[in-house]
């Protein structure tokens, strides 16, 4: 059992930052060290969250025995190489999404894991917000499902720079970029953490300079019903979800990334749940993982991880078959 989480992070940007102010509201976990390769930038996020230790070489820090969990929040193409560096020196490993850019890495992971009987937990937030639950409750009141609509448009900063003809690491091949990566992988996530495995799924790319997707549209088949994922990094639009039946409908504020408010709406008239008073989605992510944690609940994340082995198989084999191959993936077409 573990007592207390003691976590040492990878990386300082912006969604680190966030999990931290999670980490600070939240008994049972800590922020024990920080890694970074720029000194400056660890000791400024030491200076923020209280961080005991500061590291650049990322080696001592995972040979440093009062951290147990790692947090990964590393460019999308380190995520893999990080992760499994953890495991081996017997480290508990929350990872960022995309988890990995192949299935064949995450199934190596997970045996490592399970070999070791260490956490290695997704770090997507959708799961783990209440309002998630509840919608899985409402589905069964619209009858048969027939259309899934989701859209997560948010204008990246980094766009600019592509316009201006530079390729940031976000919209770069070389560092497993991409709006499929990123943005609509959250509507992906959605779909398949709520009705599994599609049978079919295609993607139809708006590609940019990094040889990689700016924005798109994922088009999954299920039996019986259709889902569309528009994700965008080069627009920025109403952020929603839609799920639609022969008995009704169910709209989700904020879409997959937030759940912020649910709407179920029949014959009978509309009924409106929202459990999220705290507007922080992290902040939940880091509670309720911190929970099952200490509660030593595997199971919980051996479920979400299964989740997260559809995502990335569903996601690699849809954007390889979109023209989108990243750094060491064997393509004659590269």
């Amino acid at each position: 059992m573990i007592n207390e989480i003691r976590l040492g992070t990878i990386g300082t940007g912006v969604i680190v930052h966030s999990i931290l102010d999670g980490v600070k509201r939240t008994e049972g976990i800590r922020l024990s060290a920080v890694y970074s390769r720029n000194r400056e930038k660890g000791e400024a996020l030491q200076k923020e969250y209280g961080a005991e230790k500061v590291y650049t070489d990322l080696n001592q820090m995972m040979s440093d025995p009062a951290v147990n969990f790692v947090y990964v929040a590393s460019p999308n193409s380190l995520h893999y190489g990080q992760t499994k560096m953890a495991l081996e020196h017997g480290k508990n490993v929350i990872c960022e999404k995309p988890f990995c850019t192949d299935r064949s890495q995450i199934e190596e992971l997970r045996d490592i894991a399970r070999e070791k009987q260490l956490y290695l937990i997704d770090a997507t937030p959708t799961a783990f917000l209440p309002n998630f639950q509840i919608l899985k409750e409402q589905i069964h009141k619209i009858g048969n499902l027939r259309l899934v609509l989701c859209n997560y448009s948010q204008y990246s900063s980094r766009y600019d720079q592509v316009l201006k003809g530079n390729i940031p690491n976000v919209f770069n091949a070389e560092f497993a970029g991409g709006c499929l990566q990123d943005i609509n992988y959250y509507n992906v996530y959605f779909n398949i953490a709520l009705f599994g495995k599609p049978e079919q799924a295609v993607y139809f790319a708006n590609m940019c300079p990094g040889k990689v997707d700016s924005s798109g549209i994922m088009l999954m088949k299920y039996p019986g019903f259709v889902s569309e994922c528009a994700g965008a990094k080069d627009t920025w639009g109403v952020n929603s979800a839609q799920i639609e039946g022969d008995q009704g409908y169910i709209y989700v504020r904020n879409g997959s990334n937030g759940i912020e408010h649910i709407e179920v709406v029949t014959r009978q008239g509309k009924e409106e749940f929202n459990v999220q008073s705290d507007l922080d989605r992290w902040y939940y992510e880091v509670q309720n993982l911190t929970k099952k944690v200490l509660e030593g609940d595997q199971n919980y994340f051996t479920e979400r991880l299964s989740v997260t082995e559809n995502v990335i198989d569903i996601i690699t084999k849809a954007r390889k078959e979109a023209g989108i191959w990243f750094a060491g993936e064997h393509h004659e077409g590269r």
